[in-house]
């Protein structure tokens, strides 16, 4: 177990190297920096003594070096747009999208695994065929133009939850959240359900799937002549052999949703890590880009390998052929 771990986190960590050289890089394409920050009436020496105090002058490595080791002090830069550290208006933003995050992924998880169960074992009835037919929306319509349709009937015409921003907030002590106050919750609604029925989607129609296909193992039917009821079948057989497959995509989607919290919190102007980095983008705020797709980057290694450890430790299989490997 503990070689597996060692393994998993070496691994995790040239992920993470190599996804910021490749980040660090394409920034180089985005624009320059310089253009934004001097004015009309800057010179020639203006941009040189500016791009020699930013470092832009210096070699690619050097500067993706000094990025990583800044980085691993806790130094994420400054901001070329907003001249603050990087790292304090990350902390600023970042309980928005993780509530969003948090939000989003509960209401993925538990009515993708209900209705998935539920379209297994119900599969020839209505109501079944119709929420796989209704599910084709989810998995078929980009999430910005959900999120548009949920703006115009629930925002426009019903007027009944507000088409932008975070509402009232409560700060506890430097994390701000919007769970308690009625303004708060009425703005999750809509970015949470526009965020998660992508997930939702994807795990119900895996859930259906994999129990299907455990429901016709020959121990289900041994269970059955056994005596047991459709209940215990289902839930104490079915089920339990039918999550091990499905958490490792669940891991995998969860990290999907802080990554596709970018393109709801840009339609519904949520103040979170995502609208942050578009905003970035376009004034070409590059320690503010690094600094998120690093972040974006640790949240989807640690995912994964918190998925590796669950599913190791859920599976005696795996167990048993490591040990069987390790004997020879």
């Amino acid at each position: 177990m503990l070689a597996f771990i060692i393994r998993r986190v070496v691994q995790s960590i040239i992920v993470l190297l190599v996804v910021g050289l490749v980040a660090f890089s394409m920034f180089r394409f985005v624009g320059d920096p310089i253009d934004g920050l001097l004015g009309q009436e800057r010179t020639i020496e203006d941009i040189e003594r500016l791009r020699a105090q930013l470092g832009l002058d210096d070699p690619f490595l050097v500067q993706y070096w000094d990025f990583l080791s800044r980085a691993f002090q806790g130094d994420l830069g400054i901001s070329y747009r907003q001249s603050r550290p990087v790292a304090e208006i990350l902390l600023e933003r970042a309980p928005a999208t993780l509530e969003l995050a948090l939000v989003s992924g509960v209401l993925a998880i538990f009515f993708g695994i209900v209705l998935g169960i539920f379209t297994a074992i119900r599969r020839d009835g209505f109501a079944a065929s119709a929420i796989m037919s209704i599910s084709l929306i989810g998995v078929s319509l980009p999430t910005f133009l959900i999120g548009i349709l949920l703006i115009y009937v629930f925002a426009v015409e019903l007027n009944w939850l507000p088409s932008f921003g975070r509402g009232e907030v409560v700060d506890l002590g430097g994390w701000t959240t919007g769970f308690l106050t009625a303004s708060g919750l009425k703005a999750l609604i809509l970015p949470a359900i526009t965020l998660g029925l992508y997930q939702m989607t994807l795990i119900m129609r895996l859930v259906r799937s994999e129990m299907l296909e455990v429901l016709r193992q020959d121990y289900i039917r041994f269970a059955r002549a056994r005596g047991l009821t459709e209940k215990a079948v289902n839930f104490r057989h079915a089920l339990k052999n039918t999550l091990v497959p499905v958490i490792t995509v669940t891991g995998l989607q969860l990290g999907s949703i802080i990554a596709f919290a970018i393109i709801t919190e840009t339609v519904f102007q949520w103040p979170g890590v995502g609208l942050l980095f578009i905003n970035a983008i376009q004034f070409v705020d590059i320690p503010v880009m690094a600094a998120y797709l690093m972040l974006i980057s640790v949240m989807f290694v640690g995912i994964n390998l918190v998925v590796d450890l669950l599913y190791f430790a859920i599976d005696p299989r795996l167990r048993v052929d490591r040990s069987a490997a390790g004997g020879h």
